[in-house]
Order: structure tokens, then C-alpha cells, then sequence
């Protein structure tokens, strides 16, 4: 399976300049947020792959106006072609004009979905904005990672960790780690295409992440 993952900074070639070509064998989309409803919509038209995401700490405009077409998986457990992928947006609430979440308020989100996860199959792919902290962050309070998903990764232990939140021009940035829990973490700022082997993804009966009709 190859999965497309975006996050936080807007590429030329998945709009003004598509190319089909770098899309080629992709299945499946998904935002890391930050990203503007249009450019989400954009790429679901020009490719024809269903699209699925979390919301970004920018991403406020989404509660009224959330992209059309794409799938909502914030807070949610879903599975695609038997791939269990876990969302949870959101960045440390560092304003009151932010979409994000204390550290007590994200471990209470943490707790639900491991315990939803644990009693139906475990998750493959944790999808988040913000990243794990100790693990790509940075220590200014807005791009801090959250704690508590050092406690998700030991409870689930997955085989993905990706988020957004960290731009390159930030500094030290780094594509891809190992967290010591066997988890490979990536950051998806602008965008990164992983292949998972066949043989990785076990065959569950589970949501479809197929948009509604509209």
C-alpha cells in the first residue's frame, strides 16, 4: 500500500502543476493538518484517491467549513483495505485561537482511543498533528510535542507515528526516527510517501474511509 502524507506547507506539484506521474500508485491521502480546505479538495479532484485527515492548530476554519469529499478521522480509529489508522489533531493550546489541547485534555483523548484500539484490533498508523514530545520538537510552548504520546506509542506500539507541526525552516529537522518502542516516526511537513509491504497489513473487516455521497 502507498499512502501520501501531507502536512502544514502547500506543494505546487499536488495543484497548480499536478503531476500524475508522482501520484502513480498511490491509494490513499492524508493530511497531517495545516492545511487549507481548498488544497485538500483540490487534490481529491485532480486524483481521484480518497483523502482523510486530522485537523492542524490553524486548521480553525474547518469547524464550519471542513473540506468536501475528505474524511474527518480526528478522534477517530478507521480502517482502510485492512490498515488500522488512529487520528488525533491538535496541536498544545498555546491561545484561545487555536484548535489545540492541554496536556490533561489530550492524555483523556489518549485514553479513550488506546482503550478503543486495544478492544477492537490495536492501529498500524497514528495520524497527529503535533509530535511526540522528545521526538522531533522543539521547546518553544507552541511546538511542543505532547508527553502523552510517548504513553500511546508503549500502550500500542505501532508499526507508524506521522505528524506535522515541525517546518524544516525551523531547524534541525528530521525526516524519520526510531522511538525506542519500535515505533517509526515521521514527520510529514509538505509531503512524504511511505510504502508499507502487503504482508504488514492484516486483513480486519472495518470502516471504509470512502467519503459519503454527496
Amino acid at each position: 500500500m502507498r499512502i501520501l502524507f501531507i502536512a502544514d506547507v502547500e506543494e505546487g506539484w499536488l495543484y497548480e502543476h499536478y503531476d500524475a506521474e508522482r501520484m502513480k500508485g498511490v491509494d490513499l491521502v492524508v493530511s497531517c493538518g495545516d492545511l487549507p480546505a481548498w488544497y485538500l479538495e483540490g487534490i481529491v479532484s485532480l486524483s481521484n484517491v480518497p483523502l482523510a485527515y486530522v485537523r492542524g492548530n490553524h486548521d480553525v476554519a474547518y469547524e464550519s467549513a471542513p473540506p468536501l469529499g475528505c474524511v474527518d478521522i480526528d478522534g477517530c480509529l478507521r480502517d482502510f483495505r485492512g490498515l488500522r489508522i488512529l487520528g488525533l489533531g491538535g496541536s498544545l493550546r498555546y491561545n484561545d485561537r487555536v484548535y489545540g489541547f492541554s496536556e490533561s485534555e489530550m492524555l483523556r483523548r489518549v485514553g479513550m482511543m488506546v482503550l478503543l484500539a486495544q478492544a477492537s484490533g490495536g492501529a498500524d498508523v497514528v495520524v497527529t498533528h503535533a509530535p511526540v514530545r522528545g521526538y522531533g520538537d522543539k521547546d518553544d510552548f507552541p511546538h511542543r510535542g505532547f508527553k502523552c504520546f510517548n504513553l500511546l506509542l508503549d500502550r500500542l506500539r505501532p508499526r507508524y507515528f506521522v505528524h506535522g507541526h515541525v517546518h524544516r525552516e525551523y531547524g534541525s529537522f528530521q525526516r524519520t526516527m526510531e522511538h525506542p518502542y519500535g515505533t517509526t516516526i515521521v514527520n510529514a511537513c509538505g509531503s512524504y510517501l511511505l510504502d508499507i509491504p502487503d504482508q504488514e497489513i492484516r486483513v480486519r473487516e472495518g470502516i471504509s474511509l470512502r467519503p459519503p455521497a454527496l
